[in-house]
């Protein structure tokens, strides 16, 4: 299996990559035989990938790192980068290798300290690789003091080292980063080429594939968590009956209660499986006594590490929440459709009646004002307003509208 085979609907973006890692191969082997390196290439050390969520930008970028590292000896034979089987495409993959830096965030942002260990790390030569690979998977979480931290390394390159960032849009990485990255843009992945990669990578059963991938409107990620967790398909549909539910202020200020609720015990369930762990083992990393007792002077990484501890909660409660309004968006936008007689493919087709319902009792214009009430919540909770009470404006907005 080739390393781009998880890069599902790209082929465009594909054929750059490869086009890019051929000329990647050609300027290592030129190195290690003592000739000169071409001087044309589409090869460079910074790439910058953008696409709404659930285009694969991750996914593309762990690709094109893994065709960097490919150490087949097909690629002497004419073959591509990314056999996806030699130990450079394997180890990239699973996230082992000792070259390729992945970089995630399951916090708000991604603070300076943490952008200096890689601007220092980006500055060492391959340990065993053919290229030193730094993925930033939330490059878009960069605060304006790290992202200036990372201008430094972008403009100044070491030799052999590549960056590989990943944002949803342009707009959300810094003019002065942006500017000095190729870009590729991915798109959203038609929601068969999603049912089938459910099917045949994952094992789902082809109609439960076809019914997620339409429900998540080719979201990969959303579409597997659907077709395989019976609690994220039971928080859907919770979702969207809450169009049905505003119908009076108290039905609004209920459904905003419970959507918040629901995502504070999202964050309560991954703290449980997570914190008491990190806890646990940095008590044991300080020398905690039997009973507990902390030694002299740790109180402060006891601390520290309780304040990423509330953080990673706030940021799970949020993406929680995000999801529950996406959900609410395509199901306005379903009923948009229906009322406009369009031919689109409806995502929530599971709940015709509540979508023909809503429909036949308000016009176009009322439904679009309902979507930018969605969007208006989504912005306040990016802008760290109160969860409740930025759901609670939504509910009412929906119910005036």
């Amino acid at each position: 299996m080739a390393v781009w085979d998880d890069m599902v609907g790209q082929e465009r973006v594909q054929t750059q990559l490869c086009a890019a890692a051929r000329d990647a191969d050609t300027h290592v082997t030129a190195q290690a035989q003592g000739v000169p390196v071409p001087a044309a290439s589409k090869m460079t050390h910074a790439w910058l990938f953008t696409g709404p969520p659930g285009s694969g930008r991750a996914t593309a970028a762990r690709a094109f790192a893994a065709a960097l590292q490919c150490t087949s000896p097909d690629r002497a034979l004419g073959g591509a980068p990314g056999c996806g089987f030699c130990d450079g495409c394997h180890t990239t993959l699973v996230g082992t290798h000792a070259d390729v830096e992945v970089i995630r965030t399951d916090l708000l942002s991604i603070g300076v300290k943490e952008t200096r260990d890689l601007v220092r790390r980006a500055q060492l030569s391959p340990a065993g690789g053919r290229w030193q690979v730094i993925i930033v998977e939330d490059a878009d979480r960069l605060t304006e003091g790290a992202g200036n931290v990372l201008l430094k390394a972008v403009e100044e390159p070491a030799p052999r080292t590549v960056w590989l960032l990943c944002a949803p849009s342009l707009e959300d990485v810094l003019p002065t980063i942006r500017s000095r990255c190729r870009h590729l843009t991915l798109r959203t992945p038609p929601v068969s080429a999603v049912a089938d990669v459910l099917v045949r990578r994952d094992g789902i059963e082809p109609e439960v594939a076809a019914a997620a991938a339409r429900a998540t409107q080719g979201h990969i990620g959303r579409a597997r968590r659907l077709a395989t967790d019976e609690r994220a398909r039971a928080r859907r549909a919770t979702v969207l009956k809450l169009p049905l539910r505003v119908e009076d202020i108290g039905g609004c200020l209920r459904a905003a209660q419970e959507l918040v609720d629901a995502a504070a015990e999202d964050a309560k369930q991954v703290a449980e499986e997570i914190d008491v762990k990190e806890t646990e083992d940095l008590k044991a990393a300080l020398g905690a006594s039997a009973g507990g007792r902390m030694p002299r002077g740790t109180a402060g990484a006891v601390k520290e590490l309780e304040e990423k501890q509330k953080r990673r909660r706030t940021r799970t409660q949020r993406d929680s929440l995000d999801l529950a309004l996406s959900d609410l968006t395509g199901f306005y936008r379903d009923v948009l459709a229906l009322q406009l007689g369009s031919q689109v493919q409806l995502a929530n087709e599971d709940v015709r009646d509540a979508l023909d319902r809503i429909a036949r009792g308000s016009t176009p214009e009322a439904t679009l004002r309902r979507i930018e009430a969605v969007v208006a919540c989504r912005e306040a909770l990016d802008s760290n307003v109160a969860p409740l009470l930025a759901v609670e404006a939504m509910t009412m907005a929906l119910r005036a509208s």
